[in-house]
């Protein structure tokens, strides 16, 4: 009985070195593949987060102007339109006036 006792002691013992040293190796595998993946990443010319947040905001800037635009450009071209309506209108009463000669 002792000497299982002792057995299953000693196995213990293995399994926990074995256990350390596989904890060992995992974090060596990690930085080994975090080290080649900015490498790669590295090579790949990308945009930082940064980089991109400031495009994004130039982007919705200019969005919203042109929105802005094109609100004034149908505004002017509604009063242009209403501009020459009304003279349209003015042109046709001055031909149908009593003292206009046709």
């Amino acid at each position: 009985m002792q000497s299982q006792n002792r057995f299953f002691d000693d196995l213990a013992r293995v399994a926990a070195g074995a256990l350390g040293t596989l904890s060992g190796v995992k974090t060596e595998v990690e930085a080994r593949l975090r080290d080649q993946l900015e490498r790669v990443l590295a090579g790949m010319d990308l945009v930082s987060r940064d980089e991109f947040e400031a495009v994004k905001a130039m982007a919705a800037k200019a969005r919203s102007e042109q929105d802005d635009l094109i609100n004034r450009v149908a505004d002017l071209e509604s009063r242009l339109a209403a501009l020459s309506a009304g003279q349209a209108k003015e042109c046709a009463e001055g031909e149908d006036s009593p003292g206009s000669t046709s």
